[in-house]
Protein backbone atom coordinates (compact mmCIF):
# COMPACT_ATOMS: atom_id res chain seq x y z
CA UNK A 1 0.00 0.00 0.00
CA UNK A 2 2.81 2.23 0.77
CA UNK A 3 4.69 1.53 -2.61
CA UNK A 4 1.17 2.41 -4.26
CA UNK A 5 0.62 6.14 -2.24
CA UNK A 6 4.34 6.59 -3.04
CA UNK A 7 3.48 6.18 -6.73
CA UNK A 8 0.29 8.09 -8.07
CA UNK A 9 -0.19 7.02 -11.12
CA UNK A 10 0.04 3.59 -10.59
CA UNK A 11 -2.60 3.64 -7.70
CA UNK A 12 -5.11 5.47 -10.08
CA UNK A 13 -4.68 2.84 -12.60
CA UNK A 14 -5.04 0.24 -9.92
CA UNK A 15 -8.18 1.89 -7.96
CA UNK A 16 -9.74 2.72 -11.41
CA UNK A 17 -9.71 -1.09 -12.21
CA UNK A 18 -10.47 -2.68 -8.31
CA UNK A 19 -13.50 -0.40 -8.36
CA UNK A 20 -14.74 -1.16 -11.75
CA UNK A 21 -14.38 -4.77 -10.95
CA UNK A 22 -16.28 -4.41 -7.83
CA UNK A 23 -19.21 -2.16 -9.70
CA UNK A 24 -19.38 -5.64 -11.96
CA UNK A 25 -19.57 -7.66 -8.97
CA UNK A 26 -22.76 -5.69 -7.31
CA UNK A 27 -24.34 -5.99 -11.05
CA UNK A 28 -23.63 -10.06 -10.79
CA UNK A 29 -25.51 -10.50 -7.36
CA UNK A 30 -28.28 -8.31 -8.78
CA UNK A 31 -28.75 -10.80 -11.79
CA UNK A 32 -28.66 -13.96 -9.40
CA UNK A 33 -31.35 -12.29 -7.17
CA UNK A 34 -33.87 -11.18 -9.54
CA UNK A 35 -36.50 -13.15 -8.37
CA UNK A 36 -36.23 -11.54 -5.46
CA UNK A 37 -37.80 -8.24 -4.67
CA UNK A 38 -36.35 -5.38 -3.51
CA UNK A 39 -37.59 -1.68 -1.72
CA UNK A 40 -36.15 0.63 -4.51
CA UNK A 41 -36.73 3.24 -2.44
CA UNK A 42 -35.41 2.67 0.88
CA UNK A 43 -32.52 1.10 -1.42
CA UNK A 44 -32.21 4.61 -3.11
CA UNK A 45 -31.67 5.82 0.40
CA UNK A 46 -29.09 4.17 1.68
CA UNK A 47 -27.15 4.24 -2.47
CA UNK A 48 -27.81 8.04 -1.58
CA UNK A 49 -26.34 8.14 2.47
CA UNK A 50 -23.54 6.02 1.40
CA UNK A 51 -22.07 8.22 -1.78
CA UNK A 52 -22.82 11.27 0.35
CA UNK A 53 -20.79 9.54 3.11
CA UNK A 54 -18.13 9.17 0.54
CA UNK A 55 -18.03 12.62 -0.81
CA UNK A 56 -17.25 13.41 2.91
CA UNK A 57 -14.50 11.20 3.12
CA UNK A 58 -13.19 12.56 0.21
CA UNK A 59 -13.39 15.82 1.18
CA UNK A 60 -11.46 15.49 4.77
CA UNK A 61 -9.10 13.40 2.76
CA UNK A 62 -7.85 16.10 0.21
CA UNK A 63 -8.04 18.89 3.38
CA UNK A 64 -5.23 16.46 5.07
CA UNK A 65 -3.52 16.32 2.05
CA UNK A 66 -3.31 20.25 0.93
CA UNK A 67 -2.69 21.02 4.80
CA UNK A 68 0.12 18.76 4.75
CA UNK A 69 1.32 20.44 0.99
CA UNK A 70 0.73 23.58 2.61
CA UNK A 71 3.19 22.76 5.50
CA UNK A 72 5.62 21.52 3.48
CA UNK A 73 5.97 24.91 1.49
CA UNK A 74 5.86 27.31 4.67
CA UNK A 75 8.78 25.32 6.01
CA UNK A 76 10.99 25.36 2.81
CA UNK A 77 10.54 29.31 3.04
CA UNK A 78 11.47 29.33 7.05
CA UNK A 79 14.34 27.22 5.92
CA UNK A 80 15.20 29.88 3.20
CA UNK A 81 14.69 32.34 5.40
CA UNK A 82 17.07 30.87 8.35
CA UNK A 83 20.45 30.27 6.54
CA UNK A 84 19.32 34.02 4.39
CA UNK A 85 19.55 35.52 8.05
CA UNK A 86 22.61 33.36 9.34
CA UNK A 87 24.35 33.94 6.06
CA UNK A 88 24.62 37.94 6.99
CA UNK A 89 24.65 37.08 10.73
CA UNK A 90 27.84 35.89 9.97
CA UNK A 91 29.32 39.57 9.61
CA UNK A 92 29.61 39.54 13.03
CA UNK A 93 32.30 37.09 13.46
CA UNK A 94 36.61 37.41 12.36
CA UNK A 95 37.23 37.78 8.93
CA UNK A 96 38.53 34.07 8.47
CA UNK A 97 35.99 32.68 9.95
CA UNK A 98 33.29 34.34 8.38
CA UNK A 99 34.92 32.84 4.58
CA UNK A 100 34.62 29.73 6.10
CA UNK A 101 31.66 29.43 7.72
CA UNK A 102 30.34 31.38 4.19
CA UNK A 103 31.51 28.35 2.07
CA UNK A 104 30.23 26.28 4.39
CA UNK A 105 26.78 27.27 4.43
CA UNK A 106 26.80 27.67 0.55
CA UNK A 107 27.52 24.08 0.47
CA UNK A 108 24.90 23.29 3.14
CA UNK A 109 22.12 25.40 0.68
CA UNK A 110 23.03 23.49 -2.04
CA UNK A 111 22.60 19.57 -0.65
CA UNK A 112 19.48 21.05 0.80
CA UNK A 113 18.00 22.08 -2.75
CA UNK A 114 19.31 18.81 -3.67
CA UNK A 115 17.30 17.01 -0.80
CA UNK A 116 14.13 19.10 -2.79
CA UNK A 117 14.66 18.45 -6.33
CA UNK A 118 16.24 15.08 -6.44
CA UNK A 119 14.15 11.65 -6.71
CA UNK A 120 17.40 8.77 -7.08
CA UNK A 121 17.51 7.30 -3.63
CA UNK A 122 21.11 6.91 -3.74
CA UNK A 123 21.69 10.54 -4.56
CA UNK A 124 18.90 11.42 -1.69
CA UNK A 125 21.17 9.38 0.84
CA UNK A 126 24.63 10.70 -0.06
CA UNK A 127 22.70 14.26 0.20
CA UNK A 128 21.55 13.55 3.93
CA UNK A 129 25.00 12.43 4.96
CA UNK A 130 26.70 15.22 3.71
CA UNK A 131 23.95 17.56 5.03
CA UNK A 132 24.60 16.29 8.26
CA UNK A 133 28.51 16.22 7.86
CA UNK A 134 28.14 19.92 7.10
CA UNK A 135 25.77 20.98 10.33
CA UNK A 136 28.61 19.29 12.43
CA UNK A 137 31.03 21.56 10.58
CA UNK A 138 29.34 24.72 10.98
CA UNK A 139 27.98 23.92 14.53
CA UNK A 140 31.32 23.52 15.36
CA UNK A 141 32.86 26.48 13.84
CA UNK A 142 29.89 28.76 15.10
CA UNK A 143 30.20 27.36 18.38
CA UNK A 144 34.63 27.87 18.65
CA UNK A 145 33.72 31.62 16.91
CA UNK A 146 31.24 32.54 19.51
CA UNK A 147 33.09 31.28 22.60
CA UNK A 148 36.45 33.05 21.42
CA UNK A 149 34.36 35.91 20.93
CA UNK A 150 31.70 36.51 23.75
CA UNK A 151 29.19 39.15 22.95
CA UNK A 152 26.03 39.90 22.26
CA UNK A 153 25.82 40.21 18.69
CA UNK A 154 27.90 36.99 18.30
CA UNK A 155 25.55 35.20 20.53
CA UNK A 156 23.07 35.76 17.99
CA UNK A 157 25.23 33.61 15.26
CA UNK A 158 24.63 31.04 17.62
CA UNK A 159 21.17 31.41 17.72
CA UNK A 160 20.65 31.62 14.21
CA UNK A 161 22.54 28.68 13.81
CA UNK A 162 20.31 26.42 15.90
CA UNK A 163 17.26 27.93 13.69
CA UNK A 164 19.42 26.71 10.62
CA UNK A 165 19.28 23.19 12.14
CA UNK A 166 15.89 23.43 13.77
CA UNK A 167 14.38 24.38 10.05
CA UNK A 168 15.96 21.40 8.34
CA UNK A 169 14.66 19.22 11.46
CA UNK A 170 10.89 20.47 10.96
CA UNK A 171 10.95 20.37 7.13
CA UNK A 172 12.33 16.45 7.40
CA UNK A 173 9.17 15.83 9.76
CA UNK A 174 6.69 17.78 7.44
CA UNK A 175 7.75 15.91 4.38
CA UNK A 176 7.33 12.49 6.54
CA UNK A 177 3.93 13.82 7.73
CA UNK A 178 1.64 11.95 4.94
CA UNK A 179 -2.39 11.31 5.21
CA UNK A 180 -2.63 8.01 7.26
CA UNK A 181 -3.10 4.30 5.99
CA UNK A 182 -5.45 3.75 8.24
CA UNK A 183 -7.85 6.54 6.54
CA UNK A 184 -6.32 5.29 2.70
CA UNK A 185 -7.89 2.07 3.88
CA UNK A 186 -10.97 3.30 5.24
CA UNK A 187 -11.77 5.52 2.15
CA UNK A 188 -11.23 2.78 -0.31
CA UNK A 189 -13.59 0.70 1.55
CA UNK A 190 -16.32 2.98 1.42
CA UNK A 191 -15.78 3.45 -2.79
CA UNK A 192 -15.77 -0.29 -3.24
CA UNK A 193 -18.83 -0.60 -1.05
CA UNK A 194 -20.78 2.53 -3.13
CA UNK A 195 -19.40 0.90 -6.17
CA UNK A 196 -21.04 -2.62 -5.16
CA UNK A 197 -24.34 -0.79 -4.50
CA UNK A 198 -24.33 1.19 -7.75
CA UNK A 199 -23.61 -2.28 -9.91
CA UNK A 200 -26.31 -3.81 -8.14
CA UNK A 201 -28.56 -0.86 -8.77
CA UNK A 202 -27.45 -0.58 -12.12
CA UNK A 203 -27.82 -3.91 -13.33
CA UNK A 204 -29.11 -4.41 -17.06
CA UNK A 205 -28.31 -1.02 -18.30
CA UNK A 206 -24.57 -0.29 -20.10
CA UNK A 207 -21.86 -1.65 -18.39
CA UNK A 208 -20.02 1.84 -19.53
CA UNK A 209 -22.43 3.62 -16.92
CA UNK A 210 -20.42 1.71 -14.16
CA UNK A 211 -17.25 3.51 -15.36
CA UNK A 212 -18.42 6.94 -14.98
CA UNK A 213 -17.92 6.79 -10.98
CA UNK A 214 -14.80 4.39 -10.85
CA UNK A 215 -13.22 7.46 -13.29
CA UNK A 216 -14.27 9.63 -11.03
CA UNK A 217 -13.18 8.30 -7.47
CA UNK A 218 -10.11 6.82 -8.92
CA UNK A 219 -8.99 10.47 -10.48
CA UNK A 220 -10.11 12.07 -7.08
CA UNK A 221 -7.50 9.70 -5.07
CA UNK A 222 -4.94 10.27 -7.69
CA UNK A 223 -4.89 13.82 -7.26
CA UNK A 224 -5.35 13.43 -3.27
CA UNK A 225 -2.01 10.59 -3.62
CA UNK A 226 -0.42 13.16 -5.65
CA UNK A 227 -0.67 15.84 -3.36
CA UNK A 228 0.65 13.85 -0.34
CA UNK A 229 3.56 12.39 -2.02
CA UNK A 230 6.17 14.70 -1.26
CA UNK A 231 8.78 13.48 -3.66
CA UNK A 232 7.16 10.75 -6.13
CA UNK A 233 3.95 13.16 -7.50
CA UNK A 234 3.53 15.65 -9.82
CA UNK A 235 2.28 18.60 -7.55
CA UNK A 236 5.91 18.92 -5.58
CA UNK A 237 7.11 21.66 -3.10
CA UNK A 238 9.29 23.23 -5.82
CA UNK A 239 12.41 25.29 -3.49
CA UNK A 240 12.16 28.29 -5.19
CA UNK A 241 12.95 30.44 -2.27
CA UNK A 242 16.31 28.28 -1.31
CA UNK A 243 17.19 28.57 -5.33
CA UNK A 244 16.78 32.20 -5.41
CA UNK A 245 18.97 32.48 -1.81
CA UNK A 246 21.46 30.26 -3.42
CA UNK A 247 21.70 32.46 -6.51
CA UNK A 248 21.99 35.68 -4.67
CA UNK A 249 24.83 34.19 -2.39
CA UNK A 250 26.76 33.10 -4.98
CA UNK A 251 30.20 34.89 -5.48
CA UNK A 252 30.23 36.80 -8.53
Amino acid sequence: MIFLLNHPLVFFLITLALLWIVSQIGAYFRKQNLDEGMDEEHFSLILGATLTLLGLMIGFTFAMAVSRYDQRKDYEEQESNAIGTEYVRFDALSATNDAKLRALLRDYLDQRILYYTSRDSEQLRQARAKSSQLQLELWSEVTASVTAQPNPVSALVFSGMNDVLNSEGYTEAAWRNRVPLAAWILLISIAAFCNFLLGYRAHGKTSMLLLVLPIALAIAFFLIADIDSPRSGVIRVYPQNLESLADSLRPH
